[in-house]
């Protein structure tokens, strides 16, 4: 039975890319009268329509990833079921082809590097991973443009969300990490365009957001600064690294110069910021271990604009090393475990450093240099296969791995309705509080 416009659920409308005014286009051009929309106040789609200021997104949302619903807030769309999936579908998933075709690098290393020689490591365990990964790529994009497409006003959230604007370099970073880790029977040198596409968008990115850092304003670095910053760093040493690997000369030494500026400055102000605030819960304790994914792959890129791993390219190993076995140790990695997307950080600076321990063993060779690349790189590959295992699991199985996002789903500004509901809220919940302590003070008969 065909449903006339009025009787269809209108909740998610102002989040779609037409509104809903598409449907009722052709509902008009096939001749169908349409009645009056009485459900929907046009005044309240285009408040949850208008993309919020940076200080709303502040106002309305709480944890270190901007990512949890303040209680005083109510979301635009429905907290009690399940969202579409595009809606759900958010832009750090491209770390998953992160995690995974970094790994292909890492065992085209393990087979190439003459140090590591004695592992009698085969070409193939790149080629099948390079292809994982691809396949993955190309699967997590299809689904993210979709939501460009049907879902445009989300995605132009997510944009301007202080945090989640840093994942998107994430799609042009594993798009650069794929082109590292192709196999030699696929293609041994790779045509210097290739390069230009992907550094483009990561330049235009760096205009706007290194701008928005240096000019002040409430998006200052100072008042955004977060793990998740590095990620805006890291493309300029990985696209170096690139750049460096097909034999270009300025423009890898452009993007490393950027790069290093941006890091230094990026590095002291996260020192300073991080001890006044809030500890960082456990779910996200992954995000810190971005630390160590820029001076590791500044490492990499700096041996390979020198043509040799001499002390600069050195020093930056060792401070990704220090890093990386401090942020172990400090962190717990099984104690409230609760899987989330954000475990997917621990697996680039993981591998990582374990590209770098096997180039820097290629220099200083010993039995002790040849056990840390051993043992990192099994690390590193046990960690991307257990998640990319939990993934799939969660993703097919259980059903939870995209929770609905309320990120996205603020107003622009907090209206007098969730003003009062707000209110209520709170009224209920102290009421709720009065009658337990009072329950608990009164003698039992």
């Amino acid at each position: 039975m065909p449903r006339s416009y009025s009787s269809r659920d209108k909740r998610f409308d102002s989040f779609k890319t037409w509104s809903g005014k598409l449907e009722r286009q052709l509902s008009n051009f096939r001749g169908k009268p349409q009645e009056p929309d009485v459900e929907a106040n046009d005044s309240d789609i285009e408040e949850i329509e208008a993309v919020p200021e940076v200080e709303r997104y502040f106002d309305a949302l709480e944890g270190p990833e901007l990512d949890t619903l303040r209680a005083s807030e109510l979301s635009a769309l429905p907290e009690d079921e399940k969202w579409p999936f595009l809606l759900r579908f958010p832009i750090s998933a491209f770390g998953m082809c992160l995690g995974v075709s970094s790994q292909a690098i890492l065992w085209k290393t393990l087979a190439t590097s003459p140090s590591m020689s004695f592992l009698h490591v085969s070409l193939t365990v790149n080629l099948v991973l390079w292809c994982i990964s691809l396949a993955l790529m190309g699967a997590v994009s299809l689904i993210y443009s979709l939501k460009i497409i049907f879902y445009f006003e989300t995605v132009r959230r997510e944009y301007y969300h202080p945090v989640r604007i840093n994942f998107f370099f994430s799609p042009w970073i594993a798009g650069i990490v794929l082109a590292l880790g192709v196999p030699p029977s696929i293609a041994v040198h790779l045509h210097a365009a290739l390069w230009y596409v992907l550094m483009a968008p990561i330049l235009c990115l760096e205009l706007k957001i290194y701008g928005e850092w240096m000019s002040g304003g409430p998006r200052r670095l100072s008042m955004v600064a977060n793990p998740s910053n590095h990620l805006a760093i890291l493309g300029n040493f990985v696209g170096a690294l690139l750049g460096a690997t097909m034999g270009l000369k300025e423009g890898p030494l452009f993007f490393f110069a950027v790069g290093l500026a941006h890091y230094v400055v990026l590095f002291v102000t996260l020192y300073q910021r991080l001890p006044s605030n809030a500890a960082l819960p456990r779910d996200l304790h992954p995000v810190f271990f971005l630390f160590v994914a820029a001076p590791t792959v500044a490492c990499l890129a700096w041996e390979k604009i020198c043509g040799e791993f001499n002390y600069g390219a050195k020093m930056a190993y060792f401070i990704a090393l220090f890093l990386y076995v401090s942020l172990a140790v400090r962190i717990n990695f099984f104690r409230g475990f609760r899987f989330s997307l954000a475990w997917w950080a621990y697996t680039f600076p993981m591998t990582g450093v374990s590209i770098a321990t096997i180039k820097y063993s290629m220099d200083v060779t010993n039995v002790l240099t040849k056990i840390l690349s051993v043992g990192l790189s099994a690390i590193s590959t046990f960690a991307v296969t257990a998640l990319l295992v939990t993934t799939i699991i969660h993703a097919f199985v259980l059903h939870d791995l995209f929770p609905n996002d309320v990120s996205i789903a603020i107003t622009q500004k907090k209206s007098k309705f969730t003003r009062k509901l707000a209110l209520l809220r709170f009224v209920s919940s102290d009421m709720k509080d009065i009658e337990a302590s009072v329950s608990r003070s009164t003698p039992q008969s």
